[in-house]
């Protein structure tokens, strides 16, 4: 072969190279990654839909994400709020619990299902799925599981678990209205003045910081510390207050029963 010829191979041989190195390669896809983005997405948008109250949505959704996942904690919890909502409560309860078996850290779902069982009267419950949420140190709303802690404590006539709750609250977070409300309550319960109008003090800011009006029971609370300081006319206004404002409540019977 001569080597005008071997030059000519060389050339050919070359370009075939060239032309596999810029041949155009079909992209590869992680499907795994992408059913994961859309599930999330699926769950992101059940939970927008049931806080705008649009069930129907929210269930299609949810269906969505269990073609992906059938056995997820975070889709079990929105099953079990949703099924709450709608006055379903032995499946609520079965899907609370579902979520927990697949993820028992699952702080969130155990919250919300602490709400749950808060709402249908098993204080209990409530109160031992609230400390486990409390333990979980990396939990974002920590501060407001202290605090329904405290009040499923008060719902169980336990002050003292009650008082160590709001106080840790507090101490997560020092803008936890009802928190400060009810350790002014606790510590005027013991006749601890001073620091019950110190955590009412506290209280009284946090409303204008909020911008919300008097409970009745704020109102009370308020008239009972008044007439502890001895300002009778303080107490009277707090009253006057329940009494436009809350004359069905049992707040307002208790007032006179109280000062009457």
């Amino acid at each position: 072969m001569n080597i005008r010829n071997i030059v000519l191979m060389a050339t050919c041989i070359l370009c075939l190279l060239t032309a596999c190195t810029t041949e155009t390669i079909n992209p590869v896809f992680n499907v795994e990654t992408d059913d994961e983005a859309a599930l999330e997405n699926y769950l992101k948008l059940a939970v927008g839909y049931l806080e705008e109250n649009d069930l129907a949505n929210a269930k299609r959704h949810l269906r969505n994400a269990a073609e992906i996942d059938a056995n997820n904690s975070e889709m079990f919890a929105t099953w079990g709020l949703i099924y709450a909502r709608e006055g379903e409560p032995e499946l609520a309860d079965d899907n609370f619990r579902r979520a927990l078996r697949v993820d028992n850290d699952n702080s969130k779902a155990r919250n919300n299902y602490a709400a749950f069982l808060f709402a249908q009267g098993d204080f209990e419950a409530a109160y031992e799925h609230l400390a486990q949420v409390v333990a979980d140190t990396e939990y974002p709303q920590r501060s407001q599981a202290f605090e329904n802690m405290g009040i499923a404590a008060l719902r169980l006539n336990r002050p003292d678990n009650a008082e160590k709750a709001f106080m840790r609250a507090m101490q997560l977070n020092a803008n936890q209205l009802r928190s400060a409300l009810e350790l002014a309550a606790i510590n005027l319960s013991r006749n601890d003045v001073l620091q019950a109008r110190a955590y009412w003090r506290n209280y009284l800011t946090l409303m204008q910081f909020y911008r919300v009006g008097h409970s009745a029971r704020s109102l009370l609370i308020g008239a009972r510390l008044e007439q502890a300081l001895q300002n009778q006319a303080n107490a009277l206004q707090y009253g006057e207050l329940l009494r436009t404002n809350y004359a069905d409540s049992t707040e307002y019977t208790l007032f006179q029963q109280e000062f009457e």
